[in-house]
C-alpha cells in the first residue's frame, strides 16, 4: 500500500472521476442552451461551476462509501483511496465540501430549482444508488435515475421550471443508460461477483437477461428520442438523426442478444452507447438554436 503522504494533484482529480463527471457537466447545459435562455454570463458560468463541483464531490463521496470493494476489484483496486494514497477522512472532507460548495453557489447565482435538482441529484446518487450496489438487484435502474438528473438541473436553470423537452432528455438519459451499464456490468461480471454485488449481470450467468434487457431500453430510447418532433419541439431534421441513431443503437443491442459472441458483443454496445448519446443530444440543440 502506497504512504497517503505521496498523493498529488492528480490523484485528488481522479478521486472526482473527472470523464464521468465531465458527461454531467456536458448533459446539464444541453438542457440549458435547449431551452433558449437569454445570455446571462454569470449564470452560464455558475452553472458550469456548480455542476462541477456537485459531479466531482458525488464522485469522491462514491469512492468514499465504495473503497472496501474497490480494493477487492482489479478494475478499481488502484484507484486513490483503496491504493492507499488518499486516507478516507480526507476524501470525505474534499467530496462533502465540493457538494456543499455547489449547492451554496447554484442557490446564490442560479435559482432555487436548479438547487433542488441538484441536491436530488447527489442524495439520490450517493443515498440511494450508492449503497443499492450491495443489496439491490435493481441497483442499476436505480443509477440510472440518479443520472439523468443533469438535464433537468440546467433545464430549470434556464426557466426555473422544467416543460416537456426537459423531461424528454431526462427520459433519453434514463433508457440511454440502461445498455450503456449492462454492457459495463456483462463485461466485469466476475469483479462484481467477486464483491457479491447482486446485479443482473451477476446473476444471469448466460446473459440473456442482461442482453434482453438492453434490447427493451434500447427500444424505449429510440421511441422516447423522436418524441420531440411529434410535438413541435424539434424539426425534422432532428427526427432523422435521432430514427438513425437510435435504429444504430437498437442494432448493436439487438447483437447482444445472440449467446455466441456475447463478451464481444457488450464491448461494441458498449462504444456504440458512448458514440450515440453526443450524436443525438448535440443534434437536438443545433436543431433548437438553428430552427426554433
Amino acid at each position: 500500500m502506497t504512504n497517503s503522504t505521496t498523493a498529488g494533484f492528480g490523484d485528488y482529480l481522479e478521486l472526482t472521476k473527472p470523464r464521468l463527471s465531465m458527461l454531467s457537466v456536458l448533459t446539464t447545459l444541453i438542457g440549458y442552451v435547449a431551452a433558449r435562455p437569454p445570455w446571462l454570463p454569470v449564470e452560464f458560468i455558475s452553472l458550469i461551476i456548480g455542476t462541477c463541483l456537485a459531479a466531482g464531490g458525488v464522485a469522491t463521496l462514491n469512492q468514499w462509501l465504495e473503497a472496501d470493494t474497490d480494493a477487492k476489484m482489479r478494475r478499481t483496486a488502484d484507484r486513490p483511496i483503496p491504493s492507499g494514497k488518499i486516507p478516507t477522512g480526507s476524501a470525505f472532507v474534499l467530496g462533502a465540501l465540493m457538494c456543499g460548495a455547489s449547492l451554496g453557489l447554484m442557490f446564490i447565482k442560479v435559482n432555487g430549482m436548479a438547487t433542488l435538482f441538484t441536491l436530488i441529484t447527489m442524495i439520490s446518487y450517493v443515498g440511494w444508488y450508492t449503497p443499492a450496489k450491495r443489496s439491490s438487484r435493481w441497483s442499476t435502474e436505480i443509477g440510472a435515475l440518479a443520472g439523468a438528473f443533469p438535464p433537468l438541473i440546467g433545464w430549470s436553470a434556464a426557466e426555473a421550471g422544467v416543460s416537456a423537452l426537459g423531461w424528454v432528455l431526462f427520459g433519453i438519459l434514463v433508457f440511454w443508460q440502461i445498455p450503456h451499464f449492462m454492457a459495463i456490468a456483462w463485461t466485469y461480471r466476475h469483479d462484481y461477483a467477486a464483491v457479491d454485488f447482486p446485479m443482473l449481470s451477476v446473476r444471469d450467468e448466460n446473459g440473456g437477461w442482461v442482453a434482453g434487457w438492453s434490447f427493451i431500453n434500447a427500444l424505449l430510447l429510440l421511441a422516447v428520442s423522436v418524441v420531440p418532433a411529434f410535438l413541435g419541439l424539434t424539426s425534422n431534421y432532428y427526427l432523422i438523426v435521432a430514427g438513425l441513431t437510435g435504429l444504430w443503437f437498437l442494432w448493436r443491442a439487438a447483437l447482444f442478444l445472440r449467446p455466441v459472441g456475447r463478451d464481444q458483443a457488450a464491448r461494441k454496445l458498449f462504444y456504440a452507447s458512448i458514440i450515440y448519446l453526443p450524436i443525438t443530444l448535440f443534434a437536438l440543440v443545433a436543431d433548437r438554436v438553428i430552427f426554433f
